[in-house]
């Protein structure tokens, strides 16, 4: 196996199995696969002219109800990367998490995009911010020498599987507003934690001061494509065109914009995160009873973290399974996606017990 924790072995057959590596090795919901069939009859107007398009925004409108400027892009890191760059000028910075996807694995595309705008990164419990370190990391320099805070970017979910409340989304957009900053979302997994909480999505945006919402569809059964959401819509002014200097403008828009249109349709959007974060949760139950297993964290989405023995993590590679250790030493993210079945689920935990050290 490569040094490169991130590269996986390659399966010992080629047996067709649902793996735990990431929801981006699910294949496209049926939903959102029939709406793609639907918008490839005849031709449409290009560039996001088309009727898709105009109806997939609009539905994420009427999702959050609000007025707020929906765009379009192909994935995750460039709607993180173009949101913050329009947010900051070079001379600004976001604070952040210092396990924050836009850290750890975008390339460094968002200080790219930004022309060198700074990422202060901050801790906090499970992945979280709190307001007292971000108001900590906002007074610890005010002087002209130092890149002037300019945003607070968070992850819902975040990267290591848990969930902001309502009440502490608030908290820290009160903190933002109290001190001038923008706030950020990146909600690659944003359904899994609407589910999760059983709330409205404006409850968990606008209304806790999110200004921007980059809103994952990729995770979440659909082909490609994500949602740049500003519900600041004076930010959004001209977005379009760094979208396009971005090669973010799809000449075929209507076929990223399209599997929202099934998706949203009738919750489908909200039954398959849903349904994610049920085998996740039974992933947690059955490996929590596992003598050697030690759960890591929460598990408050789709996902869960185990710490497991170096003997145990190449057994279970042998046996065929997918699933990635970068977290410390024996630290293993297994992801449920919207396809992921039970028996999936009981067979893996049969195999994390099966190569266990005995006792």
């Amino acid at each position: 196996m490569s040094s490169n924790s991130r590269i996986l072995p390659t399966p010992p057959s080629a047996q067709v199995r649902r793996h735990f590596a990431s929801d981006n090795y699910a294949g496209i919901a049926p939903e959102a696969w029939a709406a793609l069939e639907e918008a490839n009859r005849g031709h449409a107007p290009a560039y996001g002219n088309d009727p898709w398009t105009q109806r997939a925004a609009d539905m994420i409108r009427q999702l959050f109800e609000t007025p707020c400027e929906v765009f379009f892009v192909f994935n995750g890191t460039a709607a993180n990367s173009l949101a913050l760059a329009h947010c900051c000028q070079s001379y600004h910075s976001v604070l952040c998490h210092d396990v924050a996807h836009i850290e750890k694995d975008e390339c460094g595309a968002p200080e790219f995009f930004a022309n060198g705008s700074k990422l202060l990164l901050l801790s906090g419990p499970h992945g979280k911010l709190t307001p007292e370190g971000i108001e900590e990391a906002v007074l610890r320099r005010s002087d002209i020498h130092y890149p002037k805070p300019r945003l607070v970017s968070v992850t819902q979910g975040t990267e290591v599987g848990t969930v902001y409340t309502p009440a502490e989304l608030r908290a820290i957009g009160a903190m933002a507003k109290k001190h001038g900053l923008r706030m950020h979302m990146d909600g690659a997994r944003f359904a899994n934690a609407v589910a999760t909480l059983g709330v409205a999505p404006r409850e968990i945006t606008w209304q806790a001061g999110v200004d921007v919402l980059c809103f994952g569809g990729t995770k979440n059964g659909i082909h490609v494509g994500e949602a740049v959401v500003f519900f600041n819509r004076e930010l959004a002014r001209e977005f379009d065109y760094r979208a396009k200097q971005g090669g973010q403008l799809c000449s075929k828009m209507r076929f990223v914009a399209a599997p929202w249109v099934g998706m949203l349709q009738e919750g489908v959007w909200l039954r398959h995160a849903a349904h994610a974060n049920a085998m996740a949760a039974l992933m947690h139950d059955l490996l929590g009873d596992i003598p050697g297993v030690r759960v890591l964290f929460p598990r408050e989405a789709n996902s869960v973290f185990v710490e497991l023995p170096k003997a145990a993590i190449q057994a279970l590679y042998a046996k065929g399974w997918l699933f990635y250790n970068f977290i410390g030493e024996g630290g293993c993210r297994l992801m449920c996606s919207w396809d992921t079945q039970e028996e999936d689920v009981r067979t893996f935990a049969q195999d994390v017990s099966a190569v266990m050290p005995a006792n």
